[in-house]
């Protein structure tokens, strides 16, 4: 009966075992994307030259092969490479603190890029995805051992420490990778772990004797940390914070203090959002300059070019595209798969919420960039995969192992698993 019903998913049209919402809200925020930069880069900037256009077009076209990839990985090939491609990141965070690019550390204050020919490689980016699949791995471990345990029939000292332990080992497994970033002076990417671990801890099934303290307690140090910012700086400089960092503050706090210096940039962004009114200049017009308006700054653009109502439909895109990966995680009813969606889901939300509040003066600056619009590659890249991993739930729902067994991407990844042996990962985790 079992076999019978996959082979009748099988005879399916291949769109019927993809969710088209998330593709089409995909497919639209890369259109917003190209015509966006093509504004900015050709029409303002480099009137002639399409290279930026082009870049961004070919960079979709890499990831949308690289989700089609991820989109056929089951659950079972997913869930064993997540120790593979978190050990594979941890590696490229490692290389990028010897082999950063100088030059753009000079120009971005940050450590964090590797320079292969004319490309530049984030590996905190990649490093995102290897985490929240391996986050979901963890959570599942969890899982799987609560019931053999019999979590349920706990008492609720004996459910605090069995929670508490499984806390402890999602934060061990948490801070090699903040660690490395933290040492690439990249503010931004830290913060976008931390959201990733805090939306998994919530979907994990950790006993909210535990959750509520823990975060009362990071509630607490974010007050400190606010206090400190404004009364006691000397120690934060000790701590390691940078003259930068606190830069961006003050610009968040007076962004018309000191506009030629560190506020001009949210300074210009507010001018270009506020100059666009409800319907935007058309597309090219500019009155107001912004730095680096095709990446980081880019609902600048938007802002200036499409005005309130295109600023609204990128937004709405958002929500769609965030309400339906949610949906997905609630039909799976599978703990793996809600702490995987859970994870990309904070990683967008996150980077939504900071890109757009920076923009228009609600939070501060951090050069996180607007998921599938800014330019840029690796960025792209990974929400790419990202998208693939939400894919992948739906579209392998149901099929048998003699099917997959015969995909032959799930082949190659079975066999990369393979190489290192399952005993030595079982003791590691």
């Amino acid at each position: 009966m079992e076999k019978r019903s996959s082979n009748r998913r099988l005879k399916k049209k291949p769109t019927s075992r993809v969710d088209i919402t998330i593709v089409i809200c995909v497919m639209l925020l890369a259109l917003v994307s190209i015509v966006t930069i093509f504004s900015t880069t050709y029409l303002q900037y480099d009137s002639g030259s399409y290279s930026q256009t082009i870049m961004q077009i070919a960079w979709f076209a890499v990831g949308a092969v690289a989700a089609a990839v991820v989109m056929q990985l089951d659950r079972e090939t997913l869930y064993h490479f997540a120790p593979v491609a978190y050990g594979l990141g941890l590696v490229l965070l490692v290389l990028v603190l010897i082999f950063y690019d100088r030059e753009l550390a000079v120009t971005n204050g940050a450590h964090s890029w590797i320079t292969i020919g004319p490309l530049s490689l984030q590996p905190s980016e990649l490093m995102k995805v290897a985490y929240i699949i391996m986050m979901a791995y963890l959570v599942q471990g969890y899982n799987d051992e609560g019931r053999r345990l019999g979590v349920e029939d706990m008492d609720m000292m004996e459910r605090v420490k069995f929670d508490g332990r499984f806390l402890l080992k999602i934060t061990l497994w948490t801070i090699p990778p903040v660690a490395l970033i933290i040492a690439q002076n990249d503010l931004g990417t830290t913060l976008v772990f931390l959201m990733m671990f805090i939306g998994v801890i919530f979907v994990s099934g950790i006993t909210w004797y535990i959750i509520l303290p823990a975060f009362l307690s990071f509630a607490v140090i974010a007050l400190v940390l606010i206090i400190l910012v404004v009364y006691q700086r000397d120690l934060l400089y000790a701590l390691g914070f940078q003259d930068y960092q606190f830069a961006r503050i003050d610009s968040w706090l007076n962004p018309f203090g000191n506009s030629a210096n560190e506020s001009y940039q949210l300074a210009q962004s507010l001018k270009a959002i506020g100059s666009g009114g409800i319907l935007g200049k058309g597309l090219g017009q500019f009155q107001v300059h912004v730095p680096v308006r095709e990446s980081d700054m880019i609902f600048s653009t938007i802002g200036e070019n499409f005005g309130f109502l295109g600023s609204s439909f990128v937004v709405l895109l958002y929500f769609i595209l965030i309400f339906q990966m949610i949906s997905v995680a609630f039909r799976a009813h599978d703990a793996f798969y809600a702490s995987m969606v859970s994870g990309v889901v904070m990683m967008f939300t996150f980077h939504i919420v900071e890109n757009i509040g920076m923009s228009i003066g609600l939070l501060p600056l951090t050069g996180i960039p607007l998921p599938l619009i800014s330019a840029g590659g690796t960025a792209l890249i990974t929400s790419m995969l990202s998208i693939g991993l939400i894919l992948s739930i739906k579209y392998n729902e149901g099929l048998d192992d003699e099917h997959l067994s015969k995909n032959p991407v799930v082949k190659a990844i079975r066999w990369v698993n393979r190489l290192i042996p399952q005993n030595l990962i079982d003791k590691l985790t």
